[in-house]
């Protein structure tokens, strides 16, 4: 999977920044606001969310995703300096749930190619997933740092902040700074993030 911008989406994840494809993200104000992080390309994709201990492994690999796994580990024995397959890998691990394999692979393509923002991003959502929601945050930092434009990795950063590290101020300053980059910004459900940040204010204030 590529990390250029689908035609006809605003955002990306691997291949889409807020998402297309991604498992299926319910936000919710009724008992509490249900949220999960997104990949590069999956922002605008709906994902049911579980705290990172609790996330879903599914069955494993499809048959296809095994054997292309397999091929792209063969390429990367044969070719350690092949950014693009490294971070192709890392997507596929994504994709499987193998949090600590996405991990590595993410690195080793940031060795290469430091300071992608999209890979960042990915890598800060695989921690989050693995239950390492400091080192997600440090991930999604850099992200920003590198592109201070990009809304994917503070929307991200928001949802970690909030839901992992109990920082319901650090979270919604995130998702403001976004809502100043692009006041449209939409959460993956078809929600503003402006509403969503005004409903988390009313019930911090009940």
């Amino acid at each position: 999977m590529g990390q250029e911008e689908k035609a006809g989406s605003k955002y990306v994840r691997k291949e889409t920044m807020w998402v297309v494809t991604f498992i299926a993200l319910g936000v919710g104000f009724v008992g509490g606001v249900i949220m999960g992080v997104y990949k590069f390309d999956s922002y605008l994709s709906v994902q049911t969310s579980a705290p990172p201990e609790q996330a879903p492994q599914g069955q494993g690999p499809s048959p296809e995703q095994a054997d292309k796994i397999l091929e792209l580990e063969g390429q990367v024995v044969l070719n350690p300096e092949n950014v693009e397959t490294w971070t192709q890998l890392g997507n596929l691990y994504f994709d499987t749930n193998q949090f600590d394999k996405a991990i590595g692979a993410y690195k080793r393509s940031l060795e290469l190619n430091p300071g992608n923002a999209n890979v960042l991003t990915d890598l800060g959502v695989m921690y989050r997933r693995a239950g390492q929601p400091s080192e997600a945050i440090a991930a999604l930092d850099k992200a920003m740092a590198t592109d201070p434009r990009h809304e994917v990795s503070r929307f991200n950063k928001g949802v970690v902040l909030m839901h992992d590290l109990n920082d319901h101020e650090g979270a919604i300053q995130a998702w403001e700074e976004l809502i100043k980059l692009n006041p449209s910004a939409m959460t993956p459900s078809g929600q503003s993030v402006r509403e969503m940040v005004e409903k988390f204010k009313e019930r911090k204030n009940k």
